[in-house]
């Protein structure tokens, strides 16, 4: 996924980062461009960390460390699938409260989204990158 990410229009080289733990990858986490309603937003995915290297807090880094990217990029909304009691203290909410649609409806609440406090989302069905699309 990352590979056919890297070669698509979508992919944001200063939104891929990593972790590392004495010069060893341990962890990623990456944005692409996605679209709400033809609005430029980003989709976060994927990110994980080594099993090794889990509950040492190396996720929640790369959490923070990829909002304050994006926020540096000039993004406003960040879109993502995943646990929300894990996300949601990074300030991710359900998308559907937003008036975003997931691409899938039965992702429910874990389909959510973080938008900036200067901005509001705009509303609509939220389209990932044509690589998403493809490993369906």
């Amino acid at each position: 996924m990352v590979e056919a990410l890297r070669c698509d229009a979508a992919w944001i080289p200063p939104l891929s980062l990593v972790a590392e733990v004495d010069g060893q990858v341990v962890g990623y986490a990456l944005c692409t461009r996605a679209t709400i309603a033809d609005v430029a937003v980003l989709a976060l995915g994927p990110i994980g960390v080594l099993p090794p290297y889990q509950r040492h807090g190396i996720g929640t880094q790369l959490m923070n460390a990829m909002i304050v990217a994006a926020g540096l990029h000039g993004e406003a909304v960040i879109c993502l699938v995943g646990d929300p009691a894990f996300y949601g203290r990074f300030g991710f909410s359900p998308a559907s409260r937003l008036g975003i649609d997931p691409p899938d409806p039965q992702w429910g609440d874990a389909f959510q989204a973080l938008v900036a406090l200067s901005t509001t989302a705009p509303d609509g069905q939220f389209r990932y990158a044509a690589p998403f699309r493809e490993f369906d």
